[in-house]
């Protein structure tokens, strides 16, 4: 970890503003990368009340938000964010097999054209840096412009998760193993 990680009684009153703020959330307990974005008070605040909007108040179950989230981990290799986000993605139902193509790089299959399309969207946002045209409309067409639109959030806040989690270098817990090579 390259990074001292501050106790709430080594906290100024802004950093402890904002980490008694991300306890009272939905979350019940600060993400990881807040303890990080604390040296910046002010959009650690901002940037955990649009994390908790992405994790809890999509229009997407867990089962199918997780989707663009893992493949999110995947593209940026985020170890910590992988860890945490399969168990999320199990407990919301998601099939073993479609997380573990994604940590190996394989295109899923999916029984639901939704998950199908989040993932396509997910892959072309951060392997093309964009959405083709073709692919825009059919996801605006079962997933409407508000999914799109939640879809580009979930990659870009999960996107700066990873960049954080990678360079302060985020340790996975005491006994667990990365999965990703």
């Amino acid at each position: 970890m390259r990074l001292k990680l501050l106790s709430p009684s080594e906290m100024s009153p802004a950093q402890k503003e904002t980490y008694d703020e991300s306890i009272a959330g939905k979350r019940g307990a600060p993400p990881a990368p807040m303890m990080a974005w604390l040296n910046s008070p002010e959009m650690a605040r901002h940037a955990t009340r649009l994390g908790e909007v992405l994790r809890f108040d999509t229009m997407f179950p867990a089962k199918l938000s997780e989707i663009a989230i893992l493949v999110t981990a995947r593209h940026w290799t985020a170890h910590y964010e992988w860890y945490a986000h399969k168990r999320l993605a199990l407990k919301g139902g998601m099939d073993p097999g479609i997380i573990d193509d994604i940590r190996n790089r394989r295109t899923p299959t999916f029984d639901d054209p939704r998950g199908q399309l989040i993932y396509d969207v997910a892959k072309s946002l951060h392997e093309g840096r964009g959405v083709s045209q073709a692919l825009y409309d059919e996801a605006v067409k079962v997933l409407t412009v508000r999914g799109v639109t939640e879809i580009i959030g979930l990659c870009g806040y999960y996107t700066m998760v990873s960049m954080t989690l990678n360079t302060f270098d985020f340790e996975l817990p005491a006994g667990e193993v990365s999965e990703l090579a």
